[in-house]
């Protein structure tokens, strides 16, 4: 029998094929057989270890691929954007494939779950994930080719009243989130006009079906110019000074953001 473990492995059928045989042929036989037989059962094994570490670090909130270790306050606008940042990475890598919309449908189901948490209970926002999730179905629905002529026009149809109805949520979620609670944070620190900056882009593009143009998306906080350069941000402030500013997550309390003059 094959015993496998994420952090030992043993393999005792493994080593009696090859102990015990005595001729040569057999052994080369029997390794050939068990050897791919194992590593069939490591393979299998390798992807659920891999599943089950990467529900330990959503649990844990370490919802931004390759962010900073820096330790901070956690904030709920971080966390938020931490989470919609996460969610859309979940989405990519589920694909197009039919067969991942359990996947799909969980991503968005912890994406509500940090909505809860940090804007608290929202209609309009749970709608929104909601609207988004069954446009991607729809979207994957469609590319197959046996799919009815009337049909695909229904969904196209609807479709549009899709993209309606979140046109018509978008300007509600963004005024929930820009209210939301923020102990212990000033309007006025960089960090906060950077989350807060970066939350109201990630709204604004949030199930959008534009792509992004040439020039990084910006936004401006009050008198604070926020640009969205990918795997980071920058505020430009009033009086011309720069910052740097990017995510960093703390497991099980959530997200800050850390900012640093660099002009």
């Amino acid at each position: 029998m094959v015993t496998l473990e994420c952090d030992r492995t043993t393999v005792p059928a493994y080593a009696a094929a090859t102990k015990w045989s005595k001729n040569s042929s057999e052994i080369d036989s029997a390794s050939s057989i068990v050897g791919k037989k194992f590593f069939k059962q490591f393979w299998r094994y390798a992807i659920l270890c891999s599943m089950m570490w990467k529900r330990l670090a959503i649990i844990s909130l370490l919802m931004l691929s390759g962010c900073s270790t820096t330790s901070g306050p956690v904030s709920n606008g971080a966390t938020l954007l931490s989470g919609l940042n996460d969610y859309q990475g979940e989405m990519q890598h589920a694909g197009n494939s039919p067969e991942r919309w359990p996947d799909r449908q969980r991503a968005g189901g912890e994406l509500k779950g940090i909505i809860t948490a940090t804007v608290g209970g929202s209609r309009e926002f749970y709608r929104l994930v909601d609207l988004d999730i069954r446009k991607r179905e729809f979207v994957i629905t469609m590319r197959d080719l046996s799919l009815r002529t009337d049909r695909t026009q229904e969904m196209k149809d609807e479709l549009v009243a899709m993209d309606e109805e979140i046109l018509a949520l978008k300007p509600i979620v963004r005024e929930q989130v820009a209210t939301m609670p923020a102990a212990g944070e000033s309007r006025q620190q960089v960090e906060t006009v950077a989350t807060y900056g970066m939350l109201k882009l990630a709204v604004d593009k949030f199930s959008s079906s534009g792509g992004r143009g040439i020039d990084p998306p910006s936004t401006w906080v009050d008198q604070n110019l926020v640009t969205d350069l990918g795997s980071f941000s920058t505020v430009r402030t009033l009086d011309g000074q720069i910052y740097h500013c990017s995510l960093y997550s703390i497991p099980e309390q959530g997200a800050g953001m850390k900012c640093e003059l660099i002009k």
